[in-house]
């Protein structure tokens, strides 16, 4: 049972030491709206988020007063547009209607960020699907809210190389949409493997087909709060830095409990999950770098990084699930690199490169996130990225996700500026040898040996 002494527990962590609940997710089912007619279709969507989520932003502020916690975002998940579309759309123009409609009900309601322009295409692709995943990069840059994804791999099915080869000149052409914006649009678009259906976090978020018509999924982080706990058992041994973390990891955790519970009540729909995630922000003191600092290491980057990383990871699952029946979604560490001050320090230094980010990516949440690189990257390269990482993702049965963003017109070293929570990302170096060939063979890579288990 939570009660208000829980809460009473963490308000030092909330005052001093950026805690707070990232995220209060509504993930909506959209299949009871598709139609053969495009503005019927799209009717019936906007319909229904608005009844669905209508008082989605007031609730989250509600709660945020009633307890003192702060709830950053107020969000929507749908289910995957490409599916919702198929039925209706007949060329891409068409999917850049759902779009527009996704982004005006988010604006209506007044949630920060909509989810769910998406496609799962880890096997195949239909030639709806293939229209879909044309419209994204002008889809991204006509809204303003909108976040889009599409999973092309799976443990289960292999890589579905097509897919990640259309995907590496989709990420370019979003970003050259977007020129104007910093690449912006790019920054909004991820291309999983084994994408959970209950994620909260975007830009990845949607609402899985085996959810219900409706859910409420939370997203918790507190990097800050694991880092000041760390440093009161510095220099201690191994076992005192694990049951640290992992204690902190169960209280941080039921406060998003508590969140996830009241919202759903008050919206009168289904709790889902809570997903603790060490997501941060461009804040001072809300970073995962500056973890793996108070940990031991002189920057994220140096050797034993990826060991520091995974005792990390492994111990906030350990404390999530001790606090929550139901946490899910990504649960663990994020190491975007534009959204993590430390981060930045780290490339800066010359600690961090693009390869080690990716052996990083082997033992942490998601993957290579909101990396920038040079603006003539090719396509090719890109979707070589994207193969690795999906590799990673589908041989270590975990989800892995790449975020980059091509920043046109600009060089190694160069600055890319969003501001807000997509934070400033220095422009990395990648690996200038071609991959052309082997990205360039057609069909799927198939599935390993132990996807096998029936």
């Amino acid at each position: 049972m939570i009660n208000i002494n829980e809460v009473y527990e963490t308000n030092e962590m909330i005052e001093k030491e950026n805690l707070d609940v990232r995220t209060i997710t509504m993930g909506i089912s959209l299949f009871d709206c598709i139609d053969s007619e495009l503005y019927k279709t799209c009717d019936l969507i906007y319909d229904k988020i608005c009844r669905k989520a209508g008082k989605l932003v007031e609730t989250g502020e509600k709660i945020s007063k009633e307890y003192g916690i702060p709830v950053v975002n107020k969000r929507i998940a749908v289910t995957p547009a490409a599916t919702i579309g198929s039925s209706a759309c007949k060329s891409s123009e068409d999917y850049l209607s759902i779009a527009k409609t996704l982004d005006r009900a988010a604006e209506s309601i007044g949630v920060n960020l909509i989810g769910g322009y998406s496609a799962i295409v880890s096997k195949g692709m239909t030639p709806k699907e293939e229209m879909f995943i044309d419209s994204i990069p002008e889809a991204l840059a006509v809204t303003s809210r909108l976040c889009s994804s599409v999973n092309v791999g799976s443990t289960r099915t292999g890589i579905n190389m097509d897919a990640v080869r259309k995907m590496g000149q989709i990420v370019l052409d979003t970003a050259k949409r977007s020129h104007g914006t910093d690449s912006l649009g790019s920054a909004k678009l991820v291309v999983f493997c084994n994408a959970p259906d209950d994620n909260p976090f975007m830009a990845g978020a949607f609402n899985g087909i085996t959810e219900g018509d409706a859910v409420i999924n939370v997203g918790v982080s507190g990097p800050g709060v694991v880092k000041y706990a760390l440093e009161k058992v510095h220099g201690q041994g191994f076992e005192e830095l694990c049951e640290t973390i992992k204690k902190t990891a169960f209280k941080i955790t039921r406060v998003g409990q508590l969140v996830a519970k009241e919202a759903a009540a008050a919206l009168d729909v289904p709790f889902g999950i809570v997903d603790l995630s060490l997501a941060p922000t461009p804040a001072i003191g809300d970073s995962v770098a500056d973890i793996l600092k108070e940990m031991g290491l002189e920057q994220p980057g140096a050797p034993g990084t990826t060991a520091a990383l995974a005792l990390l990871n492994d111990q906030v699952k350990k404390g999530g699930v001790m606090a929550s029946s139901y946490v899910g979604g990504l649960s663990g560490a994020f190491i975007p690199v534009s959204e993590d001050q430390g981060m930045i320090d780290a490339v800066n230094a010359g600690a961090l490169s693009l390869e080690k980010l990716e052996a990083m990516t082997c033992v942490c949440s998601v993957g290579l996130d909101m990396i920038a690189i040079p603006g003539d990257t090719p396509a090719s390269s890109i979707s070589g990225i994207i193969a690795d990482e999906m590799a990673i993702g589908m041989i270590n049965q975990k989800t892995t996700a790449v975020r980059l963003i091509p920043a046109i017109g600009m060089k190694v070293g160069d600055v890319l500026n969003f501001g807000g929570l997509f934070g400033k990302a220095p422009v990395m170096p990648v690996n200038t040898f071609s991959c052309n060939e082997f990205i360039s063979r057609q069909g799927r890579i198939p599935a390993p040996i132990h996807s096998f288990k029936n």
